[in-house]
């Protein structure tokens, strides 16, 4: 961990000890040490630059739910500490609705969502970060559905012209990180059943996934065997059938007293003018960011499966882009 303070074991120990010390013990303050100054964090919602921004929005967030937990449940990553190591880390998050805030006043409404983040850290700093919230699964336990507060959204933040802009290849910044992660065998292999899904082969589904596989989707919705999985990428995909897919970031692992995994950033762009979960087709041009993970495992088949995945965009997020273009809100 050359660069990195020696408390840190490794780079997984590095983001998730991070994670509970900024939020948990309330070193918010820390984020001077541990992010750039000039970081870029991109989430569907927005695009935040500089350290200062963050800080704000971090203390924004506690004081809204003052006793938020950040489970790290793991951390795929790949690089070395010489030029910059990737982290694609995922938490599973408390949290209890205590104070006024983004959601509105307090309702004490508790909470458990879903996080994924990637991360670009060099010389015990982070610099670059893709970040997704499962805001379906937030907005739902609140009481509204993912449109309803996408809309509410917008008026609340002054209308369509002065709201805040959700992430779009327009609206992105190029930030210092410019890796596309790693050539293992596991990454490759993820990456090509996310290709064939996209290029509407969901024969691929039965092929490479145990028949018991646990799927963890947006809006906290946990599925299992072969129907839940194609349910969700094939209504996904139908709302955006000519929609572009890309691979941006691409890791595959595996480490010792742990199965073989993948972390996938990928994103699709382009038309809403399919049937599928977004309702009627509108021809809006959307943008949709998502973070996937997979876990491989050999148990009562020929050869190793994916056994677990999670998958998270935001759909409030691609509501927004929706209603911002229709006008519907």
């Amino acid at each position: 961990m050359k660069g990195f303070d020696p408390k840190f074991r490794d780079f997984p120990d590095y983001i998730i000890g991070i994670t509970k010390e900024i939020w948990e013990d309330r070193g918010i303050a820390t984020l001077h040490d541990y992010y750039a100054p000039e970081i870029v964090v991109r989430s569907p919602a927005s695009v935040v630059v500089g350290n200062e921004n963050v800080i704000g929005a971090t203390m924004a967030t506690l004081a809204e739910f003052p006793d938020r937990t950040l489970l790290g449940e793991d951390v795929i990553w790949s690089g070395t500490p010489d030029v910059g190591m990737l982290s694609s880390h995922r938490l599973l998050s408390t949290a209890t609705h205590l104070g006024d805030g983004v959601y509105g006043k307090a309702t004490g409404t508790k909470l458990t969502y879903r996080i994924l983040a990637d991360c670009h850290a060099i010389d015990n700093a982070i610099n670059d970060e893709w970040l997704i919230r499962d805001q379906g699964a937030i907005v739902r336990q609140m009481g509204w559905a993912p449109k309803k507060y996408a809309a509410g959204l917008i008026e609340n933040e002054g209308g369509p012209e002065a709201c805040v802009k959700p992430l779009t290849p327009s609206t992105d910044i190029v930030g210092p990180y410019a890796g596309r992660g790693n050539d293992n065998e596991w990454g490759v292999r993820y990456a090509d059943i996310l290709t064939r899904i996209m290029g509407a082969d969901m024969r691929v589904i039965e092929a490479e996934y145990d028949r018991a596989v646990q799927a963890e989707y947006p809006g906290g919705v946990t599925g299992h065997s072969f129907s839940a999985v194609d349910r969700f990428w094939m209504g996904l995909r139908a709302s955006f059938p000519n929609a572009t897919f890309a691979i941006h970031h691409q890791i595959g692992r595996h480490d010792p007293m742990m199965p073989p995994r993948a972390a996938i950033r990928w994103s699709l762009h382009g038309k809403h003018d399919g049937w599928g979960v977004f309702g009627t087709p509108t021809g809006a041009d959307v943008y949709v960011l998502g973070i996937s993970h997979a876990e491989f495992g050999l148990l009562g088949t020929a050869e190793p499966k994916l056994r677990r995945e999670w998958t998270l965009f935001d759909e409030t997020s691609i509501w927004k882009q929706i209603l911002l273009q229709t006008g519907e809100y």
